[in-house]
This record gives structure tokens, C-alpha cells and sequence, in this order.
């Protein structure tokens, strides 16, 4: 059973683990320095956001959102839980707060692309670069329809 609450500062290098891994298996796009560089960008502020987690029975992360003014900044889901409903679970919990919820996904995650269509959001827009100016093209999305049942 997947159970969601709020991260705490014992879930640090179990939320780093999760997004390492979930890089890993989804993020083939970015190159060797490019990821090393984000990881330790990510090391040092993922663990000072306001992070909702998924944990599994025993209370370990399996996956994570963080979401800021309406915007989800993001979703990251231990790769031996995808295809579970745990990202689906992460954010129709946010949806419940966040009616028009956002996000940006990386063009070249296609995966991502597909899970949040079918959840319900919509292309909105495009950016040729990342939020940190690296080449690597966003599509804006936004929540437009209903969450369907898969």
C-alpha cells in the first residue's frame, strides 16, 4: 500500500536515492557532466524543499513531488515502483489543492510526456532550454481535464 506524507530530514539520502535512480532510468537525454552537475545541485537543495513524499509499507520514499505556487517542480519515482500509481497517487494529491496545476517536462522524456497527457494536462507552450539554461528543450503543461483511470 502507498502511503503519502511530508519528507523529513531523515529522508534525505532516501529522496536523493529516488531521484538519482529515477534520473537514471528515464533521463538517457542528458549528458555525463550535465547530470553530475544537476545531482549535486540537487544534493544541496532537494533536501531544503517542502517535499511530499510516497512511501511503501515500510515507510520508505518511493517516489516524491514538490509543487510551489500551482506549479509541480517536481515528480520523481523510484524506477521499481513506476507503473505502480505512485506518480498518479503524488499528483492527484496535488490536484486536490491545485486545480490548474503546472509543470514543465523535458521533451526528450517521453515517458513523462505520455503519463501527464494521460492524466489530463495539456501542451501549453515550449522552451528551447531548461530552467538553468541548458539545452534541453520543456514543454510547458497544464492541467486541463479530469484524471482518467487507467
Amino acid at each position: 500500500m502507498i502511503k503519502l506524507r511530508k519528507y523529513t530530514d531523515k529522508d534525505e539520502a532516501a529522496v536523493v536515492d529516488v531521484w538519482c535512480r529515477s534520473v537514471d532510468a528515464t533521463h538517457h537525454f542528458l549528458s555525463d557532466h550535465d547530470r553530475k552537475e544537476i545531482e549535486s545541485e540537487v544534493i544541496e537543495f532537494l533536501p531544503k524543499l517542502p517535499l511530499m513524499l510516497a512511501v511503501n509499507t515500510l515507510d520508505r520514499p518511493i517516489g516524491f513531488m514538490f509543487v510551489h505556487e500551482g506549479h509541480m517542480e517536481a515528480l520523481f519515482i523510484d524506477p521499481d515502483f513506476r507503473g505502480c500509481g505512485v506518480g498518479r497517487k503524488l499528483v492527484e494529491h496535488a490536484l486536490i489543492e491545485n486545480p490548474k496545476l503546472t509543470t514543465d517536462v523535458n521533451e526528450q522524456n517521453e515517458q513523462a510526456v505520455g503519463f501527464y497527457k494521460r492524466l489530463g494536462f495539456e501542451e501549453t507552450g515550449r522552451s528551447p532550454l531548461d530552467d538553468q539554461g541548458r539545452a534541453y528543450p520543456l514543454i510547458h503543461m497544464s492541467f486541463k481535464k479530469g484524471v482518467k483511470s487507467s
